[in-house]
Formats: C-alpha cells, sequence, structure tokens
C-alpha cells in the first residue's frame, strides 16, 4: 500500500514525532550527503472579493538541499498573514501523555508478531531489528504504533531529515516574521484516527508497513520526484495506486479530513485576509482532492503557474 511514502507527502504528520528512543533506545543513524537541487512543487489560490488562501502541498520530510521554499511559493507565503498548518507540533510532555493515554493495548493482549499473519512475522522481526527496536518494546502497544514507528524510523538511514520537512521551513519562516500559526487539526485528533481503528484494520495497516519497508527510498523517492516537478496528478495517481487495498485507511486518512479541511476553506472566505494553508501534498492530489471538494461546492482553487 505504499503506507511509508503516503506518511510523507500526505497523512498525519504526528507520525513524525514517532521514532525508536521514543520506546527504547535505538543506535542512531547517520544520514548520507546529499547535493543541493531545485524543486517546483504546486502551489494553487482561492480568493474572492477580500480574502485570498494559497494551498500549498507540503512533503512532511525531506533530504536536506531540496530547494523549494522560493520564487512563487515564497512570495505567496510573504504576501500572506497567517500560516496554517494540518497540526501545531506539541511538546514533548504534552506527545508522551497523549500516546499513554491513546497507545497501551488492551490487557491480556497477544504479542503483535503472533498477531500478524504468519507469512509477515519474519519480516517484521527483521525490519524491527533493521530500526534497531526490540519487538517486545510494542508488545504492552497497540498495532497501529508499531505500524508508524516503521512508516518512519527508517526514514535517516536514507538521508530523510524531519527537520527539513516543510512544515518545520515554514513554520520556522513564520515565527521570524511574527505571523500567527493555525492548526486544522489537535495532536489528540490525529491520534484518534489510529487509536480509533477497528482491531483488524490496524493489524492490516502494520502488515502493509511491514510490507513495505524494504521499498521506502524508491517509493518515497518516486513521490518527492513527482512534488518537486509539480505534477500532482503523477502523484494523485501513484497515491491511488497505493491506497487500493485498504480503501478504509485512506478515507480516514486523506477523504474524510479533506471533506472537512475544504469547508474550512470555505468558511475562512467569509473574512478578510491572506492565509498560506499547507498541508500534505497528497491531500490536494487526486480525484478525492481538497480541490475537489471545493469544486462541488462550486469553489474554484486556480493553479499557480511559475
Amino acid at each position: 500500500m505504499k503506507l511509508k511514502s503516503l506518511f510523507a507527502v500526505a497523512a498525519a504528520p504526528l507520525a513524525l514525532l514517532f521514532s525508536p528512543p521514543a520506546w527504547c533506545q535505538a543506535a542512531p543513524a547517520t544520514a548520507p550527503a546529499v547535493q543541493s537541487r531545485p524543486a517546483d512543487p504546486a502551489l494553487w489560490v482561492v480568493k474572492d472579493a477580500d480574502t485570498t488562501i494559497y494551498l500549498f502541498g507540503t512533503v512532511h520530510v525531506l533530504k536536506p538541499g531540496l530547494s523549494w521554499f522560493d520564487s512563487a511559493v515564497k512570495a505567496a507565503f510573504d504576501k500572506s498573514d497567517t500560516l496554517v498548518l494540518e497540526l501545531i507540533e506539541p511538546d514533548p510532555a504534552a506527545m508522551q501523555g497523549l500516546l499513554v493515554k491513546t497507545a497501551m493495548a488492551p490487557a491480556g493482549s497477544k504479542p503483535i508478531a503472533e498477531q500478524l499473519p504468519a507469512d509477515k512475522r519474519d519480516a517484521y522481526l527483521k525490519a524491527m531489528a533493521d530500526i534497531g527496536v526490540p519487538p517486545a518494546a510494542f508488545d504492552m502497544l497497540q498495532p497501529w504504533v508499531a505500524g508508524i514507528t516503521l512508516s518512519v524510523a527508517g526514514l535517516p538511514k536514507l538521508g530523510y531529515d524531519p527537520a527539513s520537512g516543510a512544515e518545520k521551513v515554514l513554520t520556522a519562516a513564520a515565527k521570524a516574521s511574527g505571523k500567527p500559526i493555525v492548526g486544522l487539526e489537535t495532536a489528540e485528533q490525529q491520534l484518534g484516527y489510529f487509536s480509533g481503528m477497528s482491531p483488524a484494520l490496524q493489524l492490516a495497516f502494520l502488515g502493509s508497513a511491514v510490507e513495505d519497508y524494504p521499498k521506502l527510498g524508491t517509493e518515497l523517492g518516486k513521490m518527492i520526484d513527482q512534488w518537486s516537478a509539480g505534477d500532482p496528478e503523477a502523484l494523485g495517481a501513484t497515491m491511488n495506486e497505493g491506497m487500493r487495498d485498504t480503501p478504509e485507511l485512506a478515507k480516514i486518512l486523506l477523504t474524510d479530513r479533506n471533506a472537512r479541511w475544504a469547508k474550512w476553506i470555505e468558511a475562512r472566505l467569509q473574512m478578510p485576509g491572506t492565509v498560506f494553508l499547507a498541508v500534505g501534498a497528497g491531500h490536494l492530489a487526486g480525484t478525492e482532492s481538497v480541490q475537489a471538494f471545493l469544486a462541488r461546492d462550486q469553489v474554484q482553487a486556480e493553479r499557480v503557474r511559475y
């Protein structure tokens, strides 16, 4: 299902706060050096007489040196008086408290490896060993926690750095220029998407993460290339291919949220001002994108060409 790539371009950015050290000690990875290269990701604008809302698709984790915060993207950000993100990152203590509240497995649960189908157990144990995590560290937790961890913990080995992700760059720029930052969702909401899954869906999610683990670099690299080229159609096609096997997860993490965010944009149009709204690029791609939901309500999102 390409879950690992989905997290970087579409799913809840809260997932990037998960790492093996949150639960146990893991050996740090050294990111390889990468050359700087330009990127021209897609940008849209929704506006009326006194309101302008820019829509920018982010990648939550990138390799250092990818130059995207320039040209029309930077100009739109500079014109805006407010930055809107999926989430305002919680402080570590608050995050830890939320994890304790939402992540614990019911008493008497079997070890996660025993809950997985037999044909995925060895691959699960191998993936955990690769990221330096004893599988027993997750046995008191719900399967979705292991799934998220496998979906992001291997990224540093491939040269990806959450500190280089678009949200980090935009947040720093907003703070430096004194722009207020608004979150569309809370950390508790985002954790709830996962903890609210049925046990069967959690195991399907974890099983997909296990299956995708060896393909992380190839799939994520493909999506980032499509994002960098400003090709949301190709990105949408890649994501649709990746989500075909688990439509329930796509509904929770993408479709339902896109519909809510479109309504937020429509409501924000009733107030004057200029807003730079940045959400995972996957939310702005495909047939169920934020723009598609806006169009259903006769609100036009126009592509900014640059």
